[in-house]
């Protein structure tokens, strides 16, 4: 993806080596430490105003996932769940993050919570964005055809029928050309949409799928995180992680503080953005204060 200016995202990615492919990163700010984890078909781009908002007084920490954003996309890569659990980790030790608070949404849910469940004394806080890190065999039926043999690269490579309808079935307010365009930015050819196809590729929906067990090892350390602070915004709208993700999460973390967007989709940061930005500064502010 070409570095060119794109709506709303003032920023300039930084590279870290994974054994020969550049993972791309922003670090933005100084002070107490924000790691935002984003999903599929997503990218830092996700994060873009929440960093905006608070790189004044916090070191934002966003990474683009192999394959995603500004990251090199290679064709030929385990594009697994432990692989980028792995990345995550490999990137926070070689920047040297002792201690941070986690904004985790979609695919960040299991990956974020996954190098959390690692390293525990490591976290503040985390705040939970329509995502799951616990196994579940829901899967809605537009994103199981994704994952048929011959449709599915046809769908996602082919017709860019994953990230190009994200852009209007993850939002209940209609994005504005300009922003779409920047979600859209990096996954503008067959071949640099190969993760978006290896994420609906890698759901695990049973117990002999190759990212079941690494999602069964997420699922069980989420037990030492028990009592860390956790705050929930939820879009009650989203057609992916519905309202029973919201449930399981509040029943595996009764302390959650928990906030309810009924009107907002998948992309809840773009559809509930002007609540919800206070919400999270807020609780950076005692999550990083600790007990």
């Amino acid at each position: 993806m070409n570095s060119q200016p794109l709506a709303e995202y003032p920023f300039q990615p930084r590279f870290f080596d994974l054994d020969g492919h550049r993972l791309a990163y922003l670090d933005e700010g100084q002070g107490p430490v924000v790691v935002m984890v984003h999903g599929n078909p997503s990218w830092s781009y996700l994060y873009r105003n929440l960093v905006s908002g608070l790189r004044d007084r916090y070191r934002c920490i966003v990474p683009d996932h192999i394959g995603c954003g500004f990251s090199d996309k290679p064709q030929s890569y385990p594009y697994r769940l432990r692989t980028h659990i792995d990345n995550l980790e490999r990137l926070l030790d070689h920047l040297g993050v002792e201690r941070c608070t986690l904004v985790v949404h979609d695919w960040g849910g299991a990956i974020g919570m996954g190098w959390a469940g690692r390293h525990p004394e490591r976290v503040a806080g985390a705040v939970v964005l329509n995502t799951a890190a616990f196994c579940s065999r829901r899967i809605p039926l537009r994103i199981a055809v994704c994952r048929w043999p011959l449709i599915g690269p046809l769908l996602v490579r082919g017709l860019n029928g994953f990230a190009g309808a994200a852009v209007f079935m993850a939002v209940r307010k209609r994005l504005r050309p300009e922003v779409a365009k920047g979600f859209l930015a990096p996954y503008d050819s067959w071949r640099n949409r190969i993760a978006v196809l290896r994420f609906v590729e890698d759901i695990p929906m049973e117990a002999d799928h190759p990212s079941w067990p690494t999602l069964v090892e997420v699922e069980q350390s989420l037990a030492r995180l028990r009592d860390m602070p956790l705050m929930l915004c939820w879009g009650g709208r989203d057609f992916c992680f519905n309202d029973s993700f919201y449930q399981e999460w509040r029943r595996r973390f009764p302390q959650a503080e928990a906030h309810y967007f009924l009107e907002a989709g998948h992309y809840v940061l773009e559809d509930g953005l002007e609540a919800i930005s206070p919400l999270i500064e807020d609780f950076l502010h005692r999550a990083q204060e600790g007990p």
